[in-house]
């Protein structure tokens, strides 16, 4: 073992008696769900089915639900098998609540702590696990391996700044990378990265470039487009701070007063958000209180999860958070394009540099700093015809994606073993 690796293993070892207290601590402050603290402990709180089981681990939402199309096609091709999904926020977990199919289950992952690690394998005993974009967790890696699980990094996302990190350790970055049977990057840049550090690369896949277009309730949509009537909509999704205050102004300053209806990335943040909006003079109708879109409702504020497809399907134009605000580095464009739905976004998309860089060239989705917002819209928003041509340019980049899905599964399936 590196020196390194011997070096956490002792770390996390004098450390892990604490966690429970850190767990409760973090719980307090809502970045913990109190009552699935013993999850995070390793402690399951769910019994095993029989059977090959596959372990799906993202930390958080968008790795998880970009491993939905992947879930559904484990599903169909193999029924026998039970896919547990760990991840490791609240929001994830809600939103996994609502999305995953019947034949899934989900826990919090442990703390990667030897204890905690070791409750966490004997009781699952997985089979394969898919790590998805490339938290390298060495107890639970070394540990998994230890008991004969087949380990597959997906839709791997490897920046440079990961990679300067496990350059300090390199000996420790070759020993848990050569501990994979299959290394799918997501370019070729975190390819060329992993690959310097030891990995063995069998290919690309992309699991965000996946997936069909999210769905909605059609009895709410109805309600909705009942209470706006004919204002154009423009829809502010997935956002952080100062999004909201940035793509509102830009809003407000449309002619023909469109209705800004903004879907923060996380809905917890409705009080603050609204706050802002009241002194900036605008009215708010919050969707977490039920509140009815009325004539003078500026800003219609949809602070709740697993409803951004019925958001979008009331778009006239979707401006996409990420990409406005410093740290986050975009959110996915396909989503809306989906759905048809024309994109602007905010230049900061270091997360998504491939699918941006294409739809820009493809003329399928703007970009805008935040100053050119206002401008930006109301050269789509005020000419009917550009605004129709983005869309059906969005909607055909979207379509004309690979079928990710099959090809990252016939990888994987060997790594499947059949039931006896």
């Amino acid at each position: 073992m590196s020196p390194a690796l011997k070096a956490y293993g002792l770390a996390m070892r004098l450390l892990e008696p604490l966690a429970p207290q850190i767990l409760r601590r973090r719980a307090a402050r809502g970045r913990e769900d109190l009552s699935r603290i013993e999850e995070r402990l390793g402690r399951a709180s769910l019994e095993r089915p029989g059977g090959p089981l596959i372990w799906v681990h993202g930390a958080s939402v968008g790795e998880t639900l970009s491993a939905l199309p992947l879930i559904e096609q484990i599903g169909r091709e193999r029924p026998d098998v039970t896919v547990l999904v760990t991840s490791g926020t609240t929001t994830s977990a809600e939103l996994l609540a609502r999305r995953l199919p019947p034949f899934a289950l989900h826990q919090y992952v442990p703390v990667d702590g030897p204890a905690a690690a070791g409750r966490f394998l004997d009781h699952w005993r997985p089979d394969l696990l898919i790590l998805l974009e490339g938290e390298l967790w060495p107890n639970l890696l070394r540990q998994a391996r230890a008991r004969n699980c087949r380990l597959a990094l997906v839709s791997a996302r490897f920046t440079e700044a990961s990679a300067r990190g496990w350059r300090r350790a390199r000996g420790a970055a070759r020993e848990l990378l050569a501990g994979f049977d299959l290394v799918l990057p997501q370019d070729d840049a975190s390819a060329d990265r992993l690959a310097d550090l030891g990995a063995r690369i069998a290919g690309r896949a992309n699991l965000k470039l996946a997936g069909s277009a999210l769905t909605w309730d059609p009895a709410a949509l109805a309600v909705l487009r009942a209470e706006i009537g004919r204002r154009p909509v423009i829809v502010s999704a997935s956002t952080h701070a100062p999004e909201e205050q940035i793509a509102d102004a830009a809003v407000a300053a449309q002619a023909g007063r469109p209705l800004h209806l903004i879907a923060p990335r996380h809905p917890d943040r409705g009080d603050q958000i609204e706050a802002g909006l009241i002194l900036a003079g605008r009215s708010v109708a919050r969707r977490s209180r039920g509140e009815v879109i009325r004539p003078q409702t500026d800003v219609y504020l949809a602070d709740t999860l697993g409803e951004l497809g019925l958001f979008f399907e009331l778009a006239d134009l979707v401006l996409l958070g990420g990409g406005w605000a410093a740290g986050v580095g975009g959110h996915n464009p396909l989503e809306p394009a989906r759905q048809g739905r024309p994109v602007i976004s905010g230049p900061e998309v270091s997360n998504w540099t491939g699918i941006f860089t294409a739809m820009v060239a493809a003329d399928a989705l703007r970009l805008a700093e935040p100053g050119d917002l206002a401008p930006a819209i109301a050269g789509l928003m005020d000419d009917p015809g550009s605004l129709q041509a983005l869309e059906a340019r969005a909607r055909s980049f979207a379509r004309g994606l690979p079928d990710v899905i099959q090809e990252t599964w016939t990888l994987l399936s060997p790594l499947v073993p059949q039931c006896s």
